[in-house]
């Protein structure tokens, strides 16, 4: 798939035997769609065709590693990639939009489209999402700045990668994946903060059923954030599981907790295709 402003963005599609629907994943820092196979797994299950994309800067696609050439890029980008998706869901004669799916910076993104009015899908699924920086405020002056005068710079994000999850093993896989990085640069960063504040303060704009999964023990984003998004919107709207004791990849916890996070995704989007 190519931008407007040329960058070719990696595409992986999981297609559902009997499709009932369909969604779109979008990933977090320093990843890529690749880590999400099981996730569209279990989504098939339930006769949902999942498309994922490595974002600009990221695993297969294009553009410079973590950059972004202006501040709503990867929002612009994921406007893209759903209306395409929308479109061949149409024309394969499922009438309803997808659903959207974002984890940690790919929720801050997925939540400013869907409060920002840009996206609007049949239901809203954020993972660990970003919508609070855990910083400081002498930390959050140097994003800033450094956002106005070195805008590109890449660096190390320095987040505890360590603690994206129990399982030694997806630690493991993880560290090895030559698609994963842990670059970051002051213009990208600050448009995650951004999104995350910009997002709870619209919150009472949502207007899609919306599905949180929240890390108890995050250390990588602050997970009050998803309970201020949550307090902020309509009351019903959103559904929120909050998972005392887990890291920020819940979809990539250790067992049994990895099975009880997908039953819970996949049983609130099943109730979703019914309604």
């Amino acid at each position: 798939m190519r931008t407007a402003d040329g960058v070719e963005l990696f595409v992986r599609d999981w297609p559902a035997v009997r499709r009932r629907g369909s969604a779109l994943i979008v990933h977090g820092l320093g990843e890529h769609s690749g880590r999400y196979g099981h996730v569209a797994a279990a989504l098939n299950e339930v006769g949902v065709a999942v498309r994922g994309y490595d974002q600009r800067g990221f695993g297969q696609s294009g553009g410079p590693r973590a950059t972004i050439p202006y501040p709503n890029a990867l929002v612009d980008d994921a406007k893209l990639m759903f209306g395409q998706f929308a479109a061949e869901a149409r024309a394969a004669g499922d009438p309803n939009p997808p659903f959207l799916i974002g984890h940690s910076m790919g929720g801050a993104i997925a939540a400013r489209a869907v409060t920002g009015r840009w996206i609007g899908p049949r239901g809203l699924v954020l993972s660990s999402p970003a919508l609070k920086a855990g910083l400081n405020g002498l930390a959050l002056l140097g994003v800033r700045l450094g956002s106005l005068f070195a805008p590109n710079l890449i660096r190390p994000h320095g987040l505890p990668l360590d603690k994206i999850s129990h399982d030694p093993q997806v630690l493991a896989d993880a560290k090895a994946d030559p698609l994963n990085h842990d670059q970051a640069t002051p213009r990208l960063i600050a448009f995650i903060i951004d999104a995350g504040e910009k997002s709870r303060r619209d919150a009472g704009k949502l207007d899609v059923p919306t599905l949180l999964l929240v890390a108890g023990d995050d250390r990588l984003v602050d997970a009050r954030g998803s309970r201020e998004f949550a307090e902020a919107a309509h009351a019903g709207r959103v559904t929120l599981h909050w998972y005392d004791g887990l890291y920020h990849e819940v979809f990539n916890e250790r067992e049994a907790d990895r099975t009880r996070v997908l039953g819970d995704l996949k049983a609130w989007v099943a109730k979703m295709l019914e309604s």
